[in-house]
């Protein structure tokens, strides 16, 4: 296919022979931005004669946006991606709508990814500067404790060697001694990893990762609340109904005056709408769960 350079613009060419401009939107079809979602909810569902007679824009924006939040971490298709090269400081920012990590991996020569496990036996805690006598040293304009940045935790384990993670204290001799309780033959299994650790910093927001990462290109896949940009705010069609519907029952619930009969009827529409938004967008093909389902019925030779 031929492509097209022009006033920072992309173009190919078309089986007619015609350029034709690349829409930056395409696919978004298949969404409804949170914007459309609010104005719809406010022509749908608020005005003299229906279940909501008035409510502020804000107020409807609000809830909108914390349904689209516990849609994030339960319907929806929520996980996504980063690929950053690992500095020197061997760090780097988590991204703003960060919720957990999925799966950490760096990339060898031939793209393949090598999964990073995470530092089970080491942390970075907040140290706390001392003097001579072992006492707090405080900060004179602000009065508060000093705190050197980093640990010592953190910085002797970094320099470590991703592989020799065991107990300094136990010699190659007592692991072959008889009467050596949990008696190993090499490495502890959970440790025997040469691709590196890493330790999330949630109060810093940084992930720390092991001095063998360094220079190397990281991918971090994570699950994300669905909020981190304006254009980020959308959900699919499949789904819109089931969020009018949270929606409506927020807002009832944190009224005033409405019949509980009101609430636990929108509580149950509620979640069977949310239950076939689940159903719809769980991505089932009959072709390849039976393709899958084939091969369940051999016999696995030990």
């Amino acid at each position: 296919m031929g492509l097209l350079n022009k006033n920072n613009e992309q173009y190919y060419l078309g089986p007619d022979g015609v350029w034709n401009s690349f829409d930056e939107n395409y696919g978004d079809y298949q969404f409804v931005s949170i914007k459309n979602i609010i104005n719809n909810f406010i022509i749908g569902y608020v005005g003299e004669g229906k279940i909501i007679p008035k409510v502020k824009r804000t107020d409807v924006s609000f809830h909108a946006q914390r349904a689209l939040q516990e849609f994030s971490y339960d319907i929806l298709p929520s996980a996504k991606s980063v690929e950053i090269e690992v500095g020197p400081l061997l760090n780097f920012i988590l991204p703003q709508d960060y919720v957990n990590y999925i799966k950490l991996t760096h990339i060898d020569r031939g793209g393949i990814e090598k999964t990073i496990y995470p530092a089970i036996k080491t942390s970075n805690p907040i140290p706390y500067l001392q003097d001579h006598n072992y006492q707090y040293v405080f900060d004179e304009q602000n009065r508060e404790i000093v705190k050197p940045l980093p640990s010592e935790t953190w910085k002797k384990y970094k320099n470590k060697s991703a592989t020799n993670t065991n107990d300094d204290n136990v010699n190659n001799a007592d692991l072959l001694a008889d009467n050596y309780p949990g008696r190993r033959y090499g490495l502890d299994p959970q440790h025997a990893n040469a691709n590196g650790v890493f330790y999330v910093d949630p109060v810093k927001g940084v992930i720390h990762f092991s001095s063998n990462i360094a220079n190397k290109i990281v991918t971090l896949k994570y699950l994300s609340d669905g909020l981190a940009y304006d254009e980020d705010m959308k959900i699919p069609k499949l789904a819109e109904e089931a969020l009018y519907k949270n929606i409506a029952l927020a807002i009832l619930s944190t009224r005033a005056g409405i019949p509980p009969v009101i609430v636990q009827q929108f509580k149950k529409d509620a979640r069977a709408a949310k239950r076939n938004a689940k159903l719809r967008l769980s991505n089932i093909k009959i072709e390849e769960l039976t393709q899958i389902m084939r091969g369940k019925s051999k016999q696995i030779k030990h």
